[in-house]
């Protein structure tokens, strides 16, 4: 079972800490705003506020948001990374992997969106594990059928949206079913019961447990 950070690379110190604790993979989130590769989980509001469900509306001069090219510098070429890749534009993707391919061409990194034409962008790259991602049921629908006739490096599911019989299912095109968020112990019981094999969470302690 693999232990990755939910949003753990979303701060340079949250990398670090995630990375240091020893789970398998650090998501960090990206979007391209004006021009940047902006590392963070909330969306913009115009160009002075951010949105998110958790901490509400900020000023975006009151937050930190490193770039991809700082959490690139701070991994060091540790091959943990998986990097979410955000909408609306899918330009995002064409910019993520002319970034790596020029920073760092030959270390393994994961890439994970909702929006699968993005990962066209990577074709190619062998370095590249392309991940697919289902928020809601008709998502999962579309990825299990497309999954009937296509073997993909894995993907990332809404927990609830799992059952055993759907799991087994998708094992016959991945080796990497990851469900996500599995921040408590009831949940993390419930994905072992689904056979998932990989769980994202925000709970550093429960991925600290499991990595070990």
């Amino acid at each position: 079972m693999l232990a990755v950070a939910h949003r753990g690379g979303n701060s340079l110190a949250g990398l670090r800490a995630a990375l240091d604790a020893g789970v398998d993979l650090v998501e960090a989130d990206i979007h391209l705003y004006r021009g940047a590769l902006e590392v963070r989980h909330s969306r913009a509001i115009g160009p002075r506020l951010y949105w998110d469900r958790s901490t509400g509306v900020t000023r975006r001069r009151d937050v930190v948001v490193p770039e991809l090219e700082e959490v690139l510098a701070v991994a060091g070429g540790d091959p943990r990374l998986m990097l979410d890749l955000k909408g609306p534009s899918l330009a995002v993707a064409g910019r993520v992997a002319s970034t790596l391919r020029s920073r760092q061409p030959t270390v393994p990194v994961a890439v994970c969106t909702k929006q699968w034409r993005m990962l066209d962008a990577f074709a190619g790259d062998a370095n590249v594990r392309r991940i697919l991602s289902a928020a809601n049921p008709r998502q999962l629908a579309r990825l299990r059928a497309r999954l009937r006739g296509e073997r993909v490096h894995g993907v990332s599911i809404r927990l609830r949206l799992l059952t055993p019989e759907i799991v087994a299912e998708l094992r016959r095109s991945t080796d990497l079913i990851m469900a996500w968020s599995v921040d408590t112990e009831p949940e993390l019981d419930r994905s072992f019961e689904l056979g998932v094999t990989g769980v994202i969470s925000k709970n550093m302690a429960l991925l600290g447990r499991l990595a070990r």
